[in-house]
């Protein structure tokens, strides 16, 4: 039965889709089946696996509605394990078709539990924002990670999450545990870097993960070759990086499987950077 999680901060340029293919790359590469959900109408994540949206007939768009069966809309990676369900822009439209359907928090969640028990994990990639399809990956999710840039103004807006995390909980009675917040674009070289890290440590209500995603020009190039990392630069600082993590959550599991989260945390958000 897969663990299902959502790669999820609501800004922006924060490294959402190249922790969602890197980390789904490399768990599949420590020998676990893993799915990739692009759940993000811009279709990076698909694109980031050479499946840009010009190549999407079918999409998860059309399984979350019960369009099409879960069979058709699953492709095949390069990377032995790792499994795609492609998106696309009309995925955008669903927003608009939910709103006024019952259970329209759940339908991901419905789709995604006839196919789990073929997986180990399954990882959504989420656009930024707090939307309706966002809401439908929460109650879909076991866990969540929160990619972190390492600036001052990636800090703002994760009280909200936090919150809003809390609200699916509470209101739709879900169980979604924060699986960690990690680190990117982190420069130790930088004071920004290091105060951001500091702070984003002390502060967090929740796990901090140790590894650290670097600031790194080949995983910046990689998606342009429709490729992970761990395809088009394995010997990188970011290969080894997105290693280290996957092998991070493997070891994290025993400890996950008995967790109670607390959510709220009084100095949270008191950042005072010394710049």
């Amino acid at each position: 039965m897969a663990k299902i999680i959502a790669v999820c901060n609501a800004k922006g340029g924060v490294g959402k889709t190249t922790t969602s293919v890197n980390l789904s790359a490399y768990l599949a590469a420590l020998g676990k089946k893993v799915l990739l959900v692009d759940f993000d109408p811009q279709a990076n994540a698909g694109s980031h696996l050479g499946v840009g949206p010009s190549k999407t007939e079918k999409s998860i768009y059309h399984g979350m509605l019960g369009l099409v069966p879960h069979k058709e809309l699953i492709l095949n990676s390069e990377i032995p394990n790792l499994h795609l369900i492609p998106s696309a822009p009309h995925l955008a439209g669903a927003l608009v078709e939910l709103v006024n359907m019952d259970g329209r928090e759940f339908f991901l969640r419905d789709f995604l539990n006839n196919l789990r028990h073929e997986y180990d994990y399954i990882l959504i990639d989420l656009s930024p924002s707090l939307s309706l399809l966002t809401i439908n990956a929460l109650t879909a999710s076991d866990e969540i990670i929160i990619p972190v840039q390492a600036e001052y103004y990636s800090l703002e807006g994760l009280g909200q999450l936090l919150e809003a995390i809390e609200m699916v909980n509470k209101n739709l009675k879900q169980n979604l545990r924060v699986a960690g917040a990690l680190l990117t674009m982190y420069d130790k070289r930088e004071h920004l870097s290091r105060e951001v890290a500091k702070n984003l440590r002390k502060y967090f209500p929740h796990y901090v993960f140790e590894t650290e995603i670097p600031r790194n020009v080949a995983l910046a190039e990689a998606p342009s070759f429709g490729k992970p990392i761990m395809l088009y630069r394995p010997d990188s600082p970011g290969a080894v990086a997105y290693r280290k993590l996957a092998q991070e959550i493997l070891s994290r599991e025993p400890f996950l499987m008995f967790r109670h989260d607390t959510f709220t945390s009084e100095d949270f958000g008191n950042f005072n950077l010394s710049l």
